[in-house]
């Protein structure tokens, strides 16, 4: 069985639901035959390359919300990523454009290193100190240390064009399965799941997915967090 899933690196909400599938796929009995295959889902496409900026800056214009609504809402994110065992900085951490970084997941699963390239441009966007956006070599870097060759990555990077059309062809698809925001599950083109479920509701798609072969249905879990191009749902304590 195939799972896809839609995601963004600056989405906190994919950081969460990542680590709530994978506590569902790891209890489910027929784990080992599924695949997992991540794809692209930019939440802010138009940004330019070098347009970075905090955070709470960010969500403060976006959403015109005061600074303190805004760390409030950081600190109600950061507790939701402790409960799932993750690291999360609730101030200091960078706004900017991850189209470089959808490409350069493209090109690591072409060597059998999405999952680990993704799990440390999570790490580095959420949890370091150092911003994740910190130019071409902080990616060159990223890329090392999951393995792959460091030239390769820094001449992908350097081409705009590497992988554009992947990551873009990512993003048609969730359009047209519906997606309206990140992240979004497809388990076997069979069931969508949106937003970061709780680990039940991610067991019984997987359960439901096993067997059975339909076109694609939202599977009905309540309301979840999830981000979408209007930006991430901002939670209050």
């Amino acid at each position: 069985m195939r799972v896809e899933i839609w995601s963004d690196i600056a989405c906190p909400w994919c950081y969460v639901g990542k680590a709530r599938f994978e506590k569902a796929l790891r209890a489910f009995p027929h784990r080992d035959q599924v695949e997992v295959v991540h794809r692209s889902f930019e939440l802010d496409p138009g940004r330019a390359k070098g347009d970075i900026q905090p955070v709470i800056t960010m969500l403060t214009k976006k959403y015109g919300m005061s600074e303190a609504q805004a760390e409030a809402g950081e600190d109600h994110l950061g507790a939701q990523a402790a409960a799932e065992g993750l690291p999360y900085r609730t101030r200091g951490r960078d706004h900017g454009s991850t189209f470089d970084m959808h490409r350069l997941l493209h090109f690591a699963r072409e060597h059998g290193r999405q999952e680990e390239l993704l799990d440390l441009l999570y790490r580095a966007n959420f949890a370091e100190d150092r911003s994740v956006f910190d130019g071409d070599e902080r990616l060159v870097e990223l890329a090392g240390e999951a393995g792959l060759d460091t030239e390769a990555a820094r001449t992908v990077i350097a081409d705009p064009e590497a992988y554009a059309a992947e990551v873009r062809e990512d993003e048609r698809e969730a359009a047209q399965l519906g997606a309206r925001g990140v992240p979004f599950f497809v388990l076997d083109r069979a069931y969508g799941v949106s937003g970061a479920q709780p680990v039940e509701v991610f067991a019984q798609a997987l359960t439901q997915a096993w067997g059975e072969r339909t076109p694609v249905r939202l599977i009905e879990g309540g309301d979840a967090e999830a981000c979408g191009p209007d930006g991430c749902a901002v939670p209050q304590p």
